[in-house]
């Protein structure tokens, strides 16, 4: 599908088949942009997309391996072609392993950096290459608060990575500002996904849950709305933050009387 009317901002959404990413696909959506569903698993981007047009969204799927550089040109050179810009890229694609420290696999390490950073950065780069031609643009990446502090054992690779991914957005920010784009960060504390639910255990999930203030796990419609909020006109003057969306999770230390 392509869009219609020439002055509609176009939104990308890495990993947008599921989870936080096509939570995000429906709020922009109902927005009013017109929204690409990317992610390595197109078989899920149509449908998600499918779901979207059904809702009275304007959308499209568009396959992508985000740690794949030829793969992220492809994708951004027919964006551009069908549609000839690029106002919003949330990159919400990533993944993750759990492994014991003195046990972790170097090719595992090599795959999350890139996926999670390098992915991150490379289309960023190509999307804001397309943004600065209107002199406005809005990055979101979808870092963790495993970037911001140790979150358990076994996540050596995606809390490395996630901190690398907050230490690019603020590197984007600064350097973009002037060309009117801007690069913010949201970090979730745990979220109800499918990935967490693969990734956590019972007892890690009771243990999580007690160290939050709110008691509770978060969802993808909490993560959503911040980010909806840093691509927003009303954002204009925020660039180059990681904004916590956690229940209290960084804020808190020991807990009990």
């Amino acid at each position: 599908m392509q869009s219609t009317n020439t002055q509609q901002r176009v939104a990308v959404v890495t990993g947008g088949a599921m989870g936080i990413g096509a939570e995000v696909c429906r709020r922009l959506g109902a927005a009013g942009f017109f929204v690409i569903v990317a992610d390595r698993d197109q078989t899920a981007a149509e449908t998600t997309a499918a779901q979207l047009r059904a809702e009275g969204a304007a959308a499209e799927a568009q396959a992508i391996d985000v740690g794949d550089a030829a793969s992220v040109d492809s994708a951004f050179a027919a964006i551009e072609q069908r549609h000839g810009r690029c106002d919003v890229l949330v990159n919400s694609a990533g993944i993750a392993k759990v492994y014991p420290f003195l046990e972790f696999p170097d090719e595992n390490f090599a795959a999350t950096m890139a996926v999670n950073v390098t992915g991150t950065f490379l289309c960023s780069q190509r999307a804001a290459r397309l943004m600065v031609h209107n002199q406005w643009g809005r990055i979101v990446n979808i870092a963790s608060v495993a970037g911001m502090r140790a979150v358990g054992s076994g996540r050596t690779a995606y809390g490395t990575s996630k901190g690398a991914v907050i230490a690019l957005t603020r590197q984007m920010a600064v350097e973009l500002a002037e060309l009117g784009v801007t690069a913010n960060a949201v970090a979730p504390g745990p979220v109800d996904t499918p990935m967490t639910r693969a990734l956590h255990t019972e007892q890690f999930r009771r243990e999580y849950e007690n160290a939050i203030p709110m008691n509770r796990y978060g969802t993808v419609g909490e993560i959503a709305a911040a980010v909806m909020y840093l691509v927003s006109e009303d954002a204009g003057f925020v660039t180059g933050i990681t904004l916590p969306v956690d229940g209290g999770f960084l804020a808190s230390g020991a807990r009990g009387i």
